[in-house]
């Protein structure tokens, strides 16, 4: 088991951004390997943060790996192979049938039923 926490800081411009801390004392450059599909992605940058025990950790997505469906990349501690972190990617047609478009729907359908509703009722009075 790793004793590195990588935390999530932002997703921007086709970018990955998060922060690498660790509690132990011994000092080590970290090594991270992030995949997709089992394939290592390159250009993933490791920067040593002040005071030490913090690294700034950025992952730019490369373009070709972003299709339809869903895209998932592990980022993963070098030394042992632990899963630090992921995210994924969605896209496509599919999310046509995402249960919040469904969840959409349904209220503008409430909303459309109790406005019937309230004309046909007479008023109370």
């Amino acid at each position: 088991m790793t004793d590195l926490t990588l935390t999530k800081t932002r997703l921007f411009e086709g970018v990955w951004e998060g922060v690498l801390s660790t509690d132990s004392k011994a000092k080590f450059q970290p090594e991270i390997e992030v995949t997709h599909l089992d394939q290592t992605l390159a250009d993933v940058e490791v920067t040593a943060g002040p005071g030490g025990g913090q690294w700034s950790i950025r992952v730019p997505i490369p373009a070709a790996l972003i299709a339809d469906g869903v895209q998932t990349f592990l980022i993963r501690d070098g030394r042992n192979g632990d899963v630090l972190n992921s995210f994924a990617l969605m896209a496509g047609d599919f999310l046509s049938y995402d249960i919040r478009v469904e969840m959409a729907l349904l209220r503008e359908e409430l909303d459309m039923m109790k406005r019937v509703l309230r004309r046909q009722m007479p008023q109370a009075k």
